[in-house]
């Protein structure tokens, strides 16, 4: 079965289930998944615990087999944790995974704890995950995005007796503390840690909050696009100045940007050619948020427009390869900069 992350601890109140998967790659909610399910397992007598890392193609799986068999003298329950890094367990993995999760029905001696990375649509599909998935329970541990940070902080807040001030100064203090730590959710979690250690429970201020919180966001070249297809202009220059700050390559960021700049101008030749919206976003693999991105921008640009943004685009990929143009910085970060702003007011 497959069982949301928010209500993990209320199923975990009604009992144990013998083999749980977790797939994700928030390692903060995935950690707190795993040690919820061990403290359940451990208040329920599984007082031993072992390990298996799977590590390239050869790896043994007798050993795993034989540890969920096993019973020790001095306990009788145990806890086998299977972390697989890769999220590909190869041939004899799959087999061995799949007489695992069909020998985990009515054995209440061993609890089986699979870890996975995020996994794509194909690998779902697989016999061996469908097999941990209908004989157990399976929790897909999504990523906190953007736009549900403020509210996880106020939650994380409220757990240890904490809140913003209410109104409009609240809201503008949780978006100040989303835009320090956005991209790095386990400093997110330190963060709020130290505001319980600085303050005592009950109301912070804007200003308790401005001193606390370091800034230790993390951002991601792919996430840009999200931001500039919103039009947020602010956090579509955050985001640049921390890509530069981490080392990200110039030429990367250019692609990014260039890229949907290229698909905004494909879709709407084909619209203008007389293709509905629909048809010309599935004709160009655009899908996910950058297809409902497209729906909401695309009807306020016109082809000439988007002409002079991929003209300005070309210009751009010149200039971070060395190149100087004529009225552009010569520097390929502020050129990156105008680029990225050009099309945030385009799609604003």
């Amino acid at each position: 079965m497959q069982l949301p992350l928010a209500q993990l601890d209320a199923h975990l109140a009604k009992g144990l289930r013998p083999l749980y998967t977790l797939h994700g790659d928030e390692a903060l909610l995935a950690q707190e998944a795993a040690d919820a399910i061990r403290a359940a397992a451990r208040a329920a007598g599984h007082t031993e615990r072992s390990s298996h890392t799977v590590a390239g193609a050869h790896f043994d799986w007798s050993a795993v087999l034989a540890a969920g068999g096993s019973m020790s003298l001095f306990a009788d329950r145990q806890i086998v944790e299977i972390r697989i890094p890769s999220g590909k367990p190869g041939k004899d993995g799959s087999a061995a995974l799949q007489q695992i999760a069909e020998g985990a029905q009515g054995n209440e001696g061993t609890l089986t704890l699979v870890h996975l990375p995020r996994l794509d649509r194909q690998t779902r599909s697989g016999a061996w995950f469908a097999a941990l998935e209908n004989h157990g329970v399976a929790v897909q541990i999504d990523n906190i995005e953007r736009g549900q940070l403020p509210q996880w902080i106020a939650q994380r807040l409220a757990r240890q007796g904490q809140r913003v001030r209410p109104g409009e100064e609240g809201q503008r203090t949780l978006q100040f503390f989303a835009d320090r730590v956005e991209g790095n959710l386990l400093a997110a979690h330190q963060e709020i840690q130290k505001l319980a250690l600085l303050h005592p429970e009950g109301e912070l201020s804007w200003e308790q909050v401005e001193a606390a919180v370091n800034n230790v966001a993390r951002y991601d070249v792919f996430k840009l696009s999200e931001a500039v297809l919103a039009g947020n202009a602010p956090r579509a220059s955050r985001m640049l100045a921390g890509l530069q700050a981490e080392g990200e390559a110039e030429v990367l960021v250019h692609y990014t940007l260039a890229e949907d700049i290229r698909a905004l101008k494909r879709v709407r030749d084909a619209m203008d050619a007389g293709r509905p919206l629909p048809m010309a976003l599935r004709e160009n693999r655009v899908w996910g948020p950058r297809e409902r991105a497209f729906e909401r921008v695309l009807p306020r640009l016109d082809g000439r427009a988007l002409a002079r943004l991929l003209r300005a685009a070309h210009l751009v990929d010149g200039i971070v390869k060395g190149l100087k143009q004529p009225d552009w910085p010569a520097d390929g970060w502020l050129a990156l900069q105008r680029l990225a702003l050009m099309l945030c007011r385009a799609c604003g």
